[in-house]
């Protein structure tokens, strides 16, 4: 290393170092990016504040949702790159198992080529969010329970119905600082998606399970797939003749990538969080909610492979599903074991009892007080029941019984006037019905869905008098000496007695009158009929609950509020799938004591992982142009090490960090942006707006930041751009979506 003797590098070193400890914390809605400009300049962002928080502006009119994932525009006409995982549906739409594409990967040539995404494919385009919290809750005054619950509902639907008075939009309100402040969401809904290219599952699937959530990694995580609507421009269901979306903007693409100490920003629509949840919520979470969810995920799981075991037809079938449960049931092991690392339970107990303090100086905020200790006796309440509603829950979870549940009800609803239906059952829902449905016929099959059905009863039996209800006993028929293999007898009746398995019959059921499911002698809709009412009496005690809960918790959340800008610091709401930005910059961290993990993996790494063996294989191509450092103009000659972030200095000298070699393709890169799921697909952008990376997950030890967010450890995981666009030449040949898209140097 090169020794420099220089005071006044010193000191700035000491202001550097002090500044890289400011955590990237925060999941910002759009509207407060413009008072972040202070951060934006900290970590090197060139683009302003005030333009990112422009939903009519470069970058974040090209940033767009898909229910449950993320994904930006990056062509003029209406190409929308997203993860692999998140267009998983689309690809196992379009396999058989003589023609399966999640194993062989696809890459349409001409738009002519690209494949229908299925009927639950959408793209949403946020462009518009205001803030209706005086419309939603100014009026409600000392409204309680259920009464509350109800008003809450009539006054989301008005704003929704006036909202979709053009039917292109799809509309929401969304609570946000949990249930403070309303805001309403206005949407483009375009509901012809095709599938445009995938690699193959070994790449964008590579390392399976094993390397889910862990890193160093080397995932092609990324899809390619298309917007389209009719020709008048409007958005319409699928038809050959339907043409590209033409977007408002669309992302540049910046094929020089990121280095270690570059600020990046990234957009999309996290799931959820809870970092303003009691302690008390955090200890049950990992005392038995999340040991309870991983079991039966396993059960889950097992249960599939047995059902599926040496059929590929059933395997195809089930594969998305299969990968869902994994996905969820790593990230619950993730927080257990982040729980037992991090006290992050003793950790907001600090956090609760300094606000507590606080609230505790100044009699004017009593009422602060007041509504923790409400708030507390609630939580409890609520989690005496939770037991009872988990496997209730997986007794009735038999997709042919939830249809016909649904299918009843929506018959139930539809004798009221629309403005009075349930959410979820309103006209503007019949098409999401029916998407729903649809999905069945490529997700679904008999012998597995009964084998499944069958182990949840098991499972709910076992609970013993706990959750025991006798309604659902009686309709079925079970009783607490019932084996397994008991009930999967009974259950057998039920499916060889239903027609609903067939595609076209289930459909037929949309529109009919309760009169017509009523004189059904199908066995699922006589069984839906008949857990009706207990379906309906529990549903009213969780709406008398969440009715308390929205009286109680936003009283607290302002406490929240009011005491973190009494430090000056801003607060952001809880992650909960609207649109959000958040930013970082690209680094690694210290994994463990003496191991530190690199902001960048490489190709060679990729193929040193390879062993031949599932998840770890690749093709002869791919392997043999890493061999032949067949690069071209994507290869990395080196990672700076930026001096902001790595200078080294004592007493008083101070070292410069030498060069690292690098010399291959970077395949995945960390940032410390604040993300969670939902955020996959999420671009990540450079300082200038640039397309750099997609971000698909998280390290093993950020799992926890759902709850907590660690600013020495917390990293998400990105694909890197160079490494999507050699592949797109050197391995696939996807020339025609090369030239479509702008890629700058």
């Amino acid at each position: 290393m090169k020794k420099i003797l220089s005071f006044s590098l010193l000191a700035l070193a000491a202001t550097v170092s002090n500044s890289s400890a400011l955590a990237d914390e925060g999941q910002w809605q759009p509207h407060q990016i413009k008072d972040l400009q202070h951060e934006f300049t900290r970590i090197g962002i060139s683009l302003s504040a005030k333009q990112v928080s422009s939903l009519d502006q470069y970058p974040m009119n090209a940033v767009v949702g898909l229910g449950g994932c993320s994904a930006s525009f990056v062509s003029a006409q209406g190409l929308v790159v997203t993860n692999h995982h998140c267009a998983y549906g689309a690809i196992a739409n379009n396999s058989t198992p003589d023609n399966n594409l999640i194993k062989k990967g696809f890459l349409a040539k001409t738009m002519q080529d690209e494949l229908p995404g299925g009927p639950s494919q959408r793209i949403y385009i946020t462009e518009e969010v205001v803030d209706v919290t005086d419309k939603v809750v100014g009026s409600l005054g000392d409204l309680s329970g259920r009464a509350r619950y109800d008003a809450i509902q009539d006054k989301r639907k008005l704003l929704i119905k006036q909202c979709e008075s053009d039917p292109m939009y799809r509309c929401s309100v969304s609570s946000f600082h949990h249930g403070l402040e309303y805001y309403l969401l206005k949407q483009l809904m375009i509901k012809d998606v095709r599938l445009v290219y995938a690699p193959p599952d070994e790449l964008g699937n590579f390392g399976g399970d094993i390397d889910n959530y862990e890193y160093p990694r080397h995932v092609a995580d990324f899809t390619f797939i298309r917007a389209y609507v009719a020709k008048d421009g409007k958005p319409a269901n699928y038809n050959k003749d339907n043409v590209p979306f033409k977007p408002k903007s669309f992302l540049r693409i910046n094929a020089n990538g990121v280095k270690k100490g570059d600020g990046v920003i990234l957009a999309g629509y996290p799931g959820r969080t809870s970092r303003y949840k009691l302690a008390s919520e955090i200890q049950f979470a990992g005392q038995w909610s999340y040991p309870t969810q991983v079991a039966m995920y396993n059960d889950t799981l097992d249960t599939i492979e047995r059902a599926t075991k040496g059929d590929a037809a059933l395997e195809v079938k089930y594969s998305s599903t299969v990968k869902s449960i994994n996905n969820r049931m790593k990230k619950r092991l993730g927080l257990m074991d982040g729980f037992k690392v991090t006290d992050i339970h003793g950790i907001k107990l600090g956090q609760e009892q300094a606000l507590l303090e606080w609230i505790g100086k100044d009699q004017s905020r009593a009422h602060f007080a007041k509504a923790h200790t409400q708030l507390s006796k609630l939580i409890k309440q609520s989690q005496r029941g939770a037991k009872r509603d988990y496997y209730l829950y997986y007794a009735k979870n038999s997709s042919l019984l939830s249809s016909a549940s649904r299918l009843y009800r929506l018959a139930k609803e539809s004798e009221k006037p629309d403005s009075e239906r349930e959410l979820g059952y309103q006209q503007r829902d019949i098409d999401r019905i029916k998407s729903g449905l649809k999905r069945l016929k490529t997700r679904f099959a008999t012998p597995v869905d009964q084998q499944l059905w069958a182990m949840y009863l098991n499972e709910y039996l076992a609970q013993g008098d706990d959750v025991s209800v006798a309604a659902l006993n009686q309709a079925l028929g079970l009783k607490s000496e019932m084996t397994l293999s008991d009930i999967d007898t009974l259950v057998g009746q039920l499916y060889q007695h239903s027609q609903l398995a067939d595609f076209d019959t289930r459909l037929n059921w949309i529109g009919k009158s309760v009169a017509q499911f009523e004189q059904s002698n199908d066995a699922f809709i006589k069984l839906a009929i008949a857990l009706y009412d207990i379906n309906i009496k529990f549903e009213h005690e969780s709406k008398e609950m969440a009715g308390l809960l929205a009286q109680v918790r936003p009283l607290y959340m302002q406490a929240v509020i009011d005491f973190n800008r009494s430090l000056g610091k801003p607060v952001y709401p809880d992650a909960n799938s609207t649109l959000r930005i958040t930013f970082g910059t690209v680094d690694g961290y210290p994994a463990k004591d003496g191991v530190y993990k690199t902001p960048f993996t490489t190709l060679e790494g990729l193929a040193a992982k390879v062993t031949g063996e599932h998840p770890f294989t690749a093709s002869k191509k791919l392997l043999s142009a890493i061999k032949n450092r067949d690069y071209g103009q994507y290869e990395q000659k080196s990672v700076d090490q930026e001096w902001s972030s790595s200078w080294y200095c004592g007493i008083l000298t101070c070292y410069e960090p030498a060069t690292e070699a690098f010399n291959s393709v970077p395949v995945n890169f960390l940032s410390s942006a604040d993300t969670t799921g939902g955020n996959s697909g999420s671009p990540v952008m450079n300082g200038k707006g640039e397309l750099v990376g997609l971000n698909f997950d998280s390290t093993y030890e950020s799992i926890t930041k759902d709850w907590y967010f660690n600013p020495r450890i917390t990293r998400a995981i990105h694909v890197d751009i160079r490494y999507i666009l050699w592949m797109m030449k050197h391995i696939d040949g996807a020339d025609n979506l090369l030239q479509e898209m702008h890629i700058v140097q």
